[in-house]
């Protein structure tokens, strides 16, 4: 539930954006691509979402059940609105990726209403994904704790941690939202400037504990080329990161979100899902798209046996 839109990306690399020549649109968001991420591995998505009754917006709901995601509850707003939201970004590997959002003066995914929920869908999901964008306006953030309401801090209820500071006038503000959310999530999963954001600690064990302390079942913390970070009451485990070339950063997260629900429907133990879900982010990042670079499961798998060949999993 939450953030989508249409992503611009150069096919120029290297160069500002105001040099790029050439560029082709991608499907994304982030909980559209966690949707598409999941789909990939075999899973039934949906996506709660609005976009702009135009061009672009029929074109995210036909893209996402192209991939595998049910468009039933992607629905346009009516009557005049802003339109469906484009991003650009700047592609400067390994580690620089500047992103431009275009969402204002705000954009139909914000405009969520209670209307909009299927409630039963909320209650009967085996997960329930929502990020941090969505509680950053209204009627979005208030429609956000309807479902919640709906759905009552079951299993796989996960807050992402998602916090874009371009889409909040104050941290303070994005800080007492997230402790809203925190007390209907039972897993949540974020970096350490989004945890820092969330919990006030940016030290991954002391944001895991932190997390934990808020009545979680399982804190996740992804610390980039440190690898990441996952804590149940019972058991701490790290793993560290897999190796690529990176091309663009941006869709990581969003594939190891997409196999970590993967991951947890299957039942695999902590150490499992981190290693899948690693695997499965180093991939996209080498990839330049977001949504349409999420890997299968065999691809993951074959990253896996390669880590393993060099010994790299711990």
């Amino acid at each position: 539930m939450g953030r989508t839109g249409v992503d611009i990306y150069p096919l120029d690399h290297g160069v500002p954006l105001e040099e790029v020549r050439t560029f082709e649109k991608f499907l994304g968001g982030s909980a559209t691509n966690v949707a598409v991420a999941a789909a990939r591995h075999g899973r039934s998505a949906a996506l709660i979402t609005k976009t702009g009754a135009d061009a672009f917006g029929r074109y995210v709901r036909a893209e996402a059940e192209r991939l595998g995601v049910a468009g039933d509850f992607i629905t346009p707003i009516s009557g005049d609105g802003p339109p469906t939201p484009v991003t650009f970004c700047e592609v400067h590997p390994p580690d620089d990726f500047p992103l431009y959002f275009y969402r204002y003066p705000i954009a139909p995914d914000l405009m969520l209403t209670e209307e909009d929920l299927p409630l039963e869908a909320i209650r009967d999901a085996r997960v329930f994904w929502t990020t941090v964008t969505g509680l950053s306006a209204e009627p979005s953030r208030a429609t956000h704790h309807v479902a919640y309401a709906a759905r009552g801090r079951t299993e796989h209820t996960v807050l992402d941690l998602d916090y874009r500071p371009m889409f909040w006038a104050d941290p303070s503000e994005a800080t007492h939202e997230v402790g809203r959310a925190l007390e209907h999530a039972t897993i949540a999963v974020g970096n350490r400037e989004e945890c820092e954001v969330a919990v006030g600690e940016t030290d991954p064990q002391r944001a895991a504990d932190a997390l934990l302390e808020r009545g979680l079942e399982l804190a996740i913390v992804k610390q980039g080329p440190r690898g990441v970070l996952a804590a149940t009451a019972d058991e701490r485990v790290e793993v560290p990161p897999f190796a690529v070339e990176v091309v663009n950063g941006l869709g990581a997260g969003d594939a190891f979100g997409g196999a970590l629900v993967h991951g947890l429907l299957e039942g695999w133990d902590l150490r499992r899902i981190l290693e899948f879900a690693n695997v499965a982010g180093a991939i996209v990042a080498s990839r330049l798209e977001c949504s349409t670079a999420m890997p299968t499961v065999a691809e993951v798998e074959s990253g896996l046996a390669t880590w393993a060949a060099k010994g790299a999993r711990a």
